[in-house]
């Protein structure tokens, strides 16, 4: 079993960015209607956490199950 340290020297790490950083999440504008956002706002704040994270991972998990939306336009 390994410990963690009770000290960790971060000072060389200074002034650096993680290297991975833009492989890691991508920046976009996107509009969603006031009620959307006002519905992820109070849900990610009775789960502690920002909003955008909460909208990540209910937009990732739709990509992972392949999920699809049924729309039927009128004609």
């Amino acid at each position: 079993m390994t410990t963690m340290r009770k000290h960790y020297d971060f000072d060389k790490m200074k002034g650096q960015r993680n290297p991975y950083a833009d492989q890691l999440k991508q920046p976009i504008t996107i509009r969603l209607d006031k009620a959307t956002v006002a519905y992820f706002k109070a849900l990610a704040d009775e789960l502690g956490m920002p909003y955008q994270n909460l909208i990540n991972l209910y937009l990732r998990d739709c990509a992972l199950r392949h999920k699809k939306l049924k729309l039927n336009w009128a004609s």
